[in-house]
């Protein structure tokens, strides 16, 4: 299995570009980029509340148990924030290759902020 990151700015524009160009790649939603996006809807008194319903669903194991995640969190949460699972959502097709992934490399694929840190370091 051969593994390359590349961060791409989120815009449809430039991910369909990268699609047409690289046609065996998978295209992840960086998952603290939508955690964020997810909280910024938040009032400070809840956010560790709504980040740890989050938490539940990219870190499950797989895909089905992310999705049953979800829906207990649009139970919860529907009806203040309903824009938070409409989000997730509609970001999922990006979101659901990580659950493809072992545990270990997943963990890598959650933030893009190891590999920007490795960059970082190697320009040094």
């Amino acid at each position: 299995m051969e593994i390359l990151s590349k961060e791409i700015y989120q815009g449809e524009f430039f991910i369909a570009d990268f699609d047409t160009c690289c046609r065996r790649t998978t295209v992840q939603t960086c998952v603290v980029h939508l955690v964020r996006h997810s909280l910024s809807f938040v009032g400070h008194k809840e956010r560790k509340a709504v980040a740890s319903d989050l938490t539940t669903i990219y870190q499950a194991a797989i895909e089905t148990e992310a999705l049953e995640a979800l829906e207990k969190f649009q139970v919860k949460w529907d009806k203040k924030y309903l824009v938070i699972s409409r989000s997730w959502r509609a970001n999922w097709a990006r979101g659901k290759p990580m659950f493809e992934l072992p545990a270990e490399i997943r963990r890598v694929v959650y933030t893009t902020n190891m590999i920007e840190s490795l960059n970082f370091s190697l320009r040094k």
